[in-house]
């Protein structure tokens, strides 16, 4: 299964698009085990893309035979995000798309039908530590935009303010918040972490 994080940006920050794919171990006799998120993809749009184009470019990415009809997209609902989402929702993209609004909050709420799901910032950040510290996540380096994301990363465990943005981590962080949380229809949100 593939999770794509998408942090929305336009004029002074970027969007970004990451992709995660849960990888688990098997063993015989037992019931699998999560190994691993592997980072898969990670693009940042350049400042100005239009809505429009972003939510064509989503579309090219989850109708492609690599991962059409096994993905989730999560998009950051925060502010301008709502009508992206409707585009995104009307563009009828064949996965489950979770709309998040990021809040400086101390709960998360999981969104009712339609509704976003609403998670702290330092929630998902924490989410990423804990894969950090327990080997879970994996970039490779043959990605265009990994050593932008590692910075990023970096920025973030030290919690030092610098000229990095952080659409990369944001976009990451929605990806493995969504591959971590094991969502049926009709119950609550289960951690699989």
């Amino acid at each position: 299964m593939y999770f794509l994080g998408l942090d929305l940006g336009q004029k002074r920050d970027y969007s970004a698009i990451v992709i995660v794919e849960r990888v688990y171990r098997r063993q015989p006799f037992q019931t699998k085990e999560l190994e691993s998120l592997d980072v898969r993809y990670i693009d940042r749009m350049p400042l100005g893309t239009p809505y429009p184009a972003v939510v064509e470019r989503v579309r090219e990415i989850v109708q492609s035979h690599e991962i059409h009809g096994r993905c989730a997209l999560v998009v950051d609902a925060t502010g301008v995000g709502a009508p992206v989402v409707d585009m995104l929702r009307a563009a009828r993209l064949g996965c489950e798309l979770v709309a998040v609004t990021i809040t400086g909050g101390t709960r998360e709420n999981a969104g009712a039908a339609g509704k976003p799901a609403s998670v702290p910032k330092r929630d998902l950040m924490a989410g990423v530590e804990v894969l950090l510290e327990k080997g879970q996540l994996r970039i490779g380096r043959g990605h265009r935009e990994s050593s932008r994301l590692g910075r990023e990363l970096l920025s973030m465990r030290t919690g030092k303010d610098s000229a990095e943005h952080d659409d990369l981590v944001t976009a990451l962080s929605l990806a493995c918040w969504r591959a971590r949380v094991k969502k049926t229809i009709g119950e609550q949100s289960r951690r699989l972490l």
